[in-house]
């Protein structure tokens, strides 16, 4: 009878003993603490340590279980959804705490109080190469979330695990993600192979606009989270026109399609910071390959992939495309353990890899997520407690 660490997985990765798998979760246990404390001191709210502590409790029984069970998506999955929803609860209620309102008045960015999003990056590169100018009203190096350090952190990241920046930290892809796992089954199966290039051009169109015009023009126009986050103060037709904008992009492209398609529709033929970070997967560590020897073209990975990157030609070459945000959903869903995570250049067998990739991406995952969750319950707990959000 095999042995309860030898014993496979639907992916590649065979189960670990609980002792084991134990040990492989202690480094990330204290570095997820100090990540989550964000301080020396212990919060002195009863409500924001229970926050605090489920928290810590939660990302370290997760990790554990991805080391355990050799399930990726699974668990990334929660967590990743997880911080999305309390990143909008948790966002809304602080904005309305500051401000009184989402609106973001013309005071507000000439003051640079607005936290620099990650989904400008490539539109402000340019711009700053030409102008020396940030095209983005916040802060350089103070404040929360300021323009240098979401750089810095974006550049190691992206070095590390490339496009994985898009499901192991991207707080809005969290949200088409939760809504692309209702439904069982897809009610769209198919959509048409152009639509693929589609955020290319999405791309292509504001990084040159936003050049001529000074201005972050996807933010000003086509992003569909300014629903859940931020946006202009309605006080002229353009604004309006601006609003229902953003709101019929959101509740198609991260609602309505996500859930039809069981796929990451925002993500995978709109999103214009995704085609940029796709580039990265040319230049990061890691990569995710398919053992022809082993690959019986059953198809359940090009089925399963959420953002497009696999087909019937990516499955032939052995590797997915290069829009690969290294979820593991392939992974978990393979029957005969084809696909794996692999460290570019080397040798390593995929569950050493797999293992290696995962404490830079869940260590990313707890400290982008990290905050966002502690910030989300504890408005969740003065809601239940209190009877309201806002402090």
């Amino acid at each position: 009878m095999t042995s309860t660490a030898e014993e496979k997985t639907p992916g590649s990765v065979p189960f670990r003993s609980r002792g084991k798998a134990l040990l492989l979760t202690l480094p990330v246990m204290p570095l997820t603490f100090v990540l989550l404390m964000g301080g020396p001191t212990m919060p002195r709210s009863p409500i924001k340590l229970a926050a605090v502590l489920v928290t810590y409790v939660l990302i370290n029984v997760l990790f554990y279980l991805m080391v355990r069970t050799g399930r990726t998506d699974r668990y990334r999955a929660v967590l990743f959804v997880t911080m999305a929803v309390t990143f909008v609860i948790g966002f809304i209620a602080n904005l309305i705490e500051m401000r009184g309102s989402m609106a973001l008045t013309t005071s507000d960015m000439a003051a640079g109080e607005t936290p620099f999003c990650h989904m400008v990056i490539p539109m402000t590169i340019i711009p700053a190469a030409l102008t020396k100018t940030i095209i983005f009203p916040g802060h350089m190096l103070g404040g929360f979330a300021p323009v240098a350090a979401m750089f810095a952190l974006w550049i190691g990241v992206s070095l590390a695990i490339g496009r994985g920046f898009c499901s192991w930290g991207c707080f809005f892809g969290g949200l088409e993600d939760g809504f692309s796992r209702i439904l069982r089954r897809p009610v769209i199966r198919k959509i048409a192979p152009y639509w693929m290039y589609l955020p290319y051009t999405v791309l292509a169109a504001v990084v040159i606009l936003s050049a001529a015009t000074l201005s972050p023009t996807y933010c000003e126009w086509l992003c569909p989270f300014k629903t859940v986050t931020e946006y202009n103060e309605i006080t002229s037709t353009r604004t309006a026109i601006q609003a229902v904008i953003f709101v019929s992009l959101f509740a198609g492209l991260v609602v309505v399609l996500p859930t039809l398609t069981k796929k990451r529709t925002q993500c995978g033929l709109f999103c214009p910071m995704g085609a940029f970070q796709s580039v990265t997967n040319k230049i990061d560590a890691f990569t995710i390959q398919i053992d022809r020897t082993r690959c019986t073209d059953c198809q359940r990975c090009v089925q399963t992939c959420p953002t497009f990157s696999l087909d019937e030609e990516s499955l032939a070459a052995g590797k997915p495309k290069i829009t690969c945000c290294k979820c593991g959903k392939c992974i978990d869903a393979c029957t005969k353990g084809a696909i794996g995570y692999r460290i570019k250049g080397t040798a390593s067998p995929p569950e050493r890899a797999r293992l290696l990739f995962l404490y830079p991406a869940f260590i990313f995952l707890a400290t982008i997520g990290g905050g966002m969750i502690i910030d989300g319950l504890h408005r969740i707990l003065l809601l239940v407690t209190t009877g309201r959000m806002i402090q």
